[in-house]
């Protein structure tokens, strides 16, 4: 069996690189690096160019994890792809990388994730990259202790 990660070039990307690569260790499997484009490689940003998967083979060599990138332009969309390949080779595990998105945003552009969600048979593990963490201001003033106080 193989762990399947869908990577774009970008902190969510490395993201889900990284719970890959904790996943295809715990389970003692490899790992299969999915990038597409719909052919439009040249303005679309989440098609890898070269240092990108120099970046991926390094941190995945690194790792000592048994890996294959297969990167795929037939004028599909990501989730048509992830979908067939997790079925063809045998996956145990799709990860991906998430990003919020406003529901006006999901209403028109739609949502990879939620497709490949709906259309693969395996479990999916849907990754958030890091960001800082903001103080919230409706939490409202901290309220430190003062040295008098004990």
């Amino acid at each position: 069996m193989t762990v399947l990660v869908g990577y774009v070039p970008s902190p969510m990307g490395m993201a889900a690189l990284q719970a890959a690569i904790g996943q295809a260790r715990f389970r003692d499997e490899p790992v299969l690096v999915v990038n597409t484009s719909r052919g439009d490689a040249y303005v679309d940003p989440c098609f890898a160019q070269q240092p990108d998967l120099d970046a991926v083979t390094r941190e995945l060599t690194a790792s000592g994890v048994p890996f294959a990138i297969r990167q795929l332009m037939q004028g599909r969309d990501a989730a048509e792809e992830i979908a067939d390949l997790a079925e063809a080779q045998d996956v145990s595990l799709v990860v991906l990388g998430i990003r919020h998105r406003s529901p006006i945003g999901k209403l028109i552009l739609g949502s990879t994730a939620q497709e490949i969600l709906l259309r693969v048979s395996c479990p999916v593990l849907a990754v958030k990259a890091a960001t800082p963490r903001r103080i919230s201001r409706a939490a409202g003033p901290s309220r430190w202790p003062l040295p008098s106080e004990p």
